[in-house]
């Protein structure tokens, strides 16, 4: 007696093979309306607007943070507060003495010919959102750190009144 068996197509799927890598995930489950919804919590950060002031032979460049979160520990939903070069090495600094467990980036490095050119201060600027998205990103700065919420909102904000 002979038997014969099927073999079925790797491709076709089976009841006895059933495709798990769905099982359970809730977004199978969703409705457009939840897959499209605000996050349970978020926090976007922008750095934005720069502008160069001129005080007699001094100039610097300051740039706008733009803030939107849902997170608690943030007081305020959406905030806009202005920050110089320097302010941001104050902050990175006090990130790492306050947060030892933590790798803070580094900044976009320091430029000492054509600082105020345009494609300059862009570079910076994007240097400078990069920085503070990852920062902004990481779960135990948010929740722990004392300097992060201030930095980013707080439009008193002193780098020599935060150590």
């Amino acid at each position: 007696m002979t038997s014969t068996t099927t073999q079925a197509s790797p491709f076709a799927r089976s009841p006895s093979f059933p495709d798990s890598r769905f099982e359970g995930n809730a977004i199978h489950n969703q409705t457009i309306e939840e897959m499209y919804a605000m996050p349970e919590s978020f926090l976007e950060v922008e750095v934005l607007n720069p502008q160069t002031h001129e005080f007699g032979r001094k100039m610097f460049t300051d740039y706008e943070i733009q803030v939107r979160t849902n997170i608690p520990a943030f007081i305020t939903e959406n905030t806009s507060v202005r920050r110089r070069y320097s302010d941001f090495e104050a902050f990175r600094e006090m990130l790492e003495r306050e947060s030892v467990r933590v790798n803070i980036p580094p900044l976009p490095g320091k430029v000492f010919t054509n600082r105020f050119s345009d494609e300059v201060i862009e570079a910076r600027r994007v240097g400078l959102e990069k920085f503070l998205n990852n920062v902004a990103g990481h779960p135990l700065l948010q929740t722990g750190s004392k300097v992060l919420r201030p930095f980013l909102q707080d439009p008193n904000w002193d780098r020599t009144k935060m150590d």
